[in-house]
């Protein structure tokens, strides 16, 4: 799974998808769930899909489909199981027509161990940027305003990361990103599967210190690399 990620800089998702933030934001360093973060999504064209430039909005992470009614917001909708969310009612319309980009440094992982779950910190060689597979909605509050939502999609780990848990991010390779944003009229199923097949499963990790549980803290010191076994935060 994916419970708490790093956010890409502006200035980087400027340079690496060819786009012009039009509202500033910050790179977070511990992204939780329901924070508002930096999604980038197809501009929707003239007649109403998916159609024009990229664009980078701020979503909620945590999707809420267009057609909740529930007096409460649906719960575990940070991730979607990829094998599934071509079909399953919460994602599948998203899949059909709503699918976006979220740039991202690296994600945190917690593996079980006799003092405490430790935390790793799961990246790119060379600290590179990477970009996960996600899903956007649309959704109206009962007072009709709009709420932009974000669930990141995952799969079975790649063997590397077998080790510390046993699912991951579906991370694309810059060359299937237009895809990824393009129209799907047919086969969704069958393009979705595509994509996870070809989606990146080379990343390293090392150990961070537990000052990264806590979503309230932030800045450089959650990727900061330890040894041996981790403090608790101070």
């Amino acid at each position: 799974m994916c419970g708490r990620f790093v956010s890409r800089e502006q200035a980087a998702i400027e340079r690496e998808y060819h786009i012009k933030v039009r509202n500033p934001f910050e790179r977070i360093y511990n992204a939780a769930p329901s924070m508002q973060l930096a999604v980038i999504r197809q501009e929707t064209g003239a007649g109403g899909g998916a159609g024009g430039e990229r664009e980078a909005l701020a979503m909620r992470w945590g999707l809420i489909p267009g057609w909740w009614s529930q007096p409460t917001l649906p719960a575990s909708t940070i991730n979607a199981r990829s094998e599934e969310a071509a079909t399953k009612p919460m994602w599948r319309g998203a899949v059909r027509h709503n699918r976006c980009l979220v740039p991202a440094l690296g994600w945190y992982e917690w593996r079980a161990a006799p003092e405490g779950k430790t935390p790793f910190f799961i990246h790119a060689p060379g600290l590179a940027g990477i970009c996960f597979a996600g899903l956007w909605s649309e959704w109206k509050n009962p007072s009709g305003e709009a709420q932009l939502s974000f669930a990141i999609l995952t799969r079975a780990a790649p063997a590397p990361l077998k080790a510390i848990h046993d699912r991951s991010p579906v991370v694309l390779p810059e060359a299937a990103w237009d895809e990824w944003l393009a129209a799907w009229p047919a086969d969704h199923a069958a393009r979705l599967a595509a994509q996870v097949a070809n989606s990146l499963e080379k990343f390293e990790y090392y150990l961070v210190s537990r000052y990264v549980n806590a979503p309230r803290n932030q800045g450089e010191r959650c990727i900061e690399r330890v040894a041996g076994l981790n403090g608790d935060p101070s």
